[in-house]
């Protein structure tokens, strides 16, 4: 059985990611991309499905602890026995465009027995591979269809369909072994030289994040988030995943299991501003050249997320080879939200467009005509129903959310063109962008609940109306805004922590429950901190930055009661969001009285 979602790390090398166990057990790694088909999926089921343990082979063995080496994503475990302690490096070297799992263990004193165990699932667990001994060197050659890898290392021996090894490591010593995917239509590629390897991806990591500008009081889980964001982003397509993991359940036992291995055009908009603000505007560039070859074509053909390389076909299916995450099942890859409309990715796209500009980065003839383009299409769609942020899979509505957006997508264009002199029809956006603004006070404000509401003509609230004030639709202290959050607390906090909406109102066509959701929550702290609930702010940030697990991850959701992370993990929404309340936080315990 996998472990609790919070007892995972991860490691990746800005391709794809693994998650490594507190137990030392590599239980989800798809290779060589995020949405390439998993080699390692225990995660989803047991070991049966595919997994990589690497522990002391002593049952009284114990994890001392473990973290990443300061500012990379290299993992150091430490394990004592009753003989001496090791510690094991787990990391994918960055850089040489190989897909590559390094495992080290190093003596620290006495000596440890170690035990491998190595059984190589391809394609979810559906394809067992033909295991061969390399015939010139002491490696493990394993091949299904189109995928092979070359494990390096002690010497595997097979049992029962698993190769294991056992190996003493006295204090001093280094044993290593590398796990390397290839075409299995190629031959295997030469060995790596690790240290150099190690030495290299650390320093790239730390290059990276000593870049960052993360000012304040929560500066190390900023520094870890911002990290987590730029391992989630793709880095030959600049595409962004919304997380590194398919199918973690929401609701634990239920059907809320989805593949989030996508680029979304929301997440990744939102991913982009959060690094724009800590000073990465390369990742603007490259983020913008994504979008630009992803949606080409017609703007009635956007979709609201795409493939890592902007495909536009990721249809879901269930997984017949895979049991799912602790028996909650289906497990499911592909994701039909991507057939879906939702009127609000086009002001988010706007938005990070609009601050990409503000902090300098050269707006190109190309990425001008995108965006003039999409409000073009805008501007004869702006008015039709949609599903909403929250991908909502019952009947398409008016979300008043997904009515800001679209305010806000010609409120940004307008910015353009009367701030930078870009070209456009300017006096149409605006009167458009009125009209919307009016539609939204008279269709989508309850006047006896005192509150925007979730849809045109309803009485629920929703938490991404959270977002009106970030986008400046409203103030922050408005009247409109204050009565907003106060029906928001009233009817969506569970334990004082956000829930997206509620799921008993049957908004969403789906059976079961969630649990609260980890941004919305974020975006809570933000209203705070912004309009003068300073304590209130700090006290909520600190309990949501201690639901981080011990390498400071977030997965989408968690059990206030128990501290149990829920849904995918590591989660690019909760880590954005988070960035944007420690800056509100910053921003507001520096502005003084």
């Amino acid at each position: 059985m996998p472990l609790a979602i919070e007892d995972y790390a991860l490691i990746g090398d800005c391709h794809t990611g693994a998650l490594v166990g507190t137990d030392g057990s590599i239980d989800w790694l798809c290779l060589p991309r995020f949405d390439s088909s998993s080699t390692f999926g225990a995660l989803l089921g047991d070991e049966r499905h595919g997994r990589w343990l690497l522990a002391p082979e002593d049952p009284q063995a114990r994890m001392l602890g473990r973290g990443y080496d300061d500012g990379t994503f290299t993992l150091i475990t430490r394990w004592a026995t009753p003989t001496g302690e090791v510690e094991v490096l787990d990391v994918m070297p960055h850089g040489d465009r190989r897909a590559d799992v390094v495992r080290r263990v190093r003596g620290v004193s006495g000596t440890v027995r170690m035990r491998q165990e190595l059984r190589i699932r391809f394609d979810y667990a559906a394809a067992m591979p033909w295991v061969r001994q390399s015939e010139d060197e002491q490696a493990l050659i394993a091949t299904a269809g189109p995928d092979a890898v070359i494990v390096r290392g002690p010497r595997l021996r097979a049992t029962d369909h698993r190769h294991e090894a056992v190996f003493d490591v006295a204090a001093g010593e280094r044993v290593d072994t590398v796990l390397t995917w290839y075409p299995a239509h190629r031959e295997p590629p030469a060995p790596i030289d690790v240290d150099e390897q190690l030495d290299r991806t650390n320093d790239w990591w730390r290059r990276w994040s000593e870049g960052c500008d993360a000012p304040g009081r929560y500066e190390g889980i900023v520094r870890r988030s911002l990290l987590v964001l730029r391992a989630l982003t793709h880095e030959d397509t600049g595409g962004i995943v919304a997380a590194a993991t398919t199918s973690l359940p929401e609701d634990f036992g239920g059907e809320r299991n989805w593949d989030y291995r996508y680029v979304w055009l929301r997440d990744a908009s939102l991913t982009l501003q959060s690094l724009m603000l800590h000073g990465f505007r390369e990742e603007a560039d490259h983020w913008r050249g994504w979008l630009l070859r992803a949606i080409a074509g017609d703007p009635a053909d956007v979709q609201i997320m795409y493939g890592l390389s902007g495909e536009r076909r990721l249809p879901e299916r269930d997984l017949d080879s895979l049991p799912g995450y602790r028996g909650s099942a289906p497990a499911r890859v592909g994701n039909d939200a991507y057939t879906q409309y939702q009127g609000d990715i086009f002001g988010e796209v706007m938005i990070a467009l609009d601050e990409a500009r503000g902090l300098g980065v050269t707006e190109s003839t190309d990425s001008w005509a995108l965006q003039v383009a999409l409000l073009r299409d805008i501007e004869l769609h702006w008015d039709r129903e949609d599903r909403g942020i929250w991908e909502i899979r019952g009947p398409e509505q008016h979300f008043t959310h997904s009515r800001a957006m679209i305010w806000a997508a010609f409120d940004r264009g307008i910015r353009a063109v009367r701030e930078l002199g870009l070209p456009g029809p300017v006096e149409r956006w605006e009167a458009l962008r009125d009209r919307v603004r009016d539609e939204i006070e008279q269709e989508g404000w309850n006047a006896e609940l005192g509150a925007y509401t979730q849809v045109y003509g309803g009485s629920e609230v929703d938490a991404s109306l959270l977002q009106l004030a970030q986008i400046g639709f409203v103030d922050w202290t408005d009247e409109r805004m204050l009565g907003t959050v106060a029906a928001v607390e009233r009817d969506l906090l569970r334990d004082g922590l956000l829930l997206r909406y509620r799921t008993d109102a049957g908004v969403d066509g789906l059976r079961g429950d969630e649990h609260p959701f980890l941004a919305c929550s974020f975006w809570l702290v933000e209203q705070y901190a912004r309009s003068g609930r300073f304590d209130e702010a700090v006290a909520l940030m600190d309990r949501l930055v201690g639901f981080a697990n011990d390498v400071g991850l977030l997965a989408e959701e968690i059990d206030p009661a128990t501290g149990r992370h829920a849904g995918n993990t590591p989660q690019a929404f909760s880590h954005l969001a988070l960035v944007r309340a420690a800056d509100a936080i910053h921003a507001a315990e520096t502005a003084g009285p």
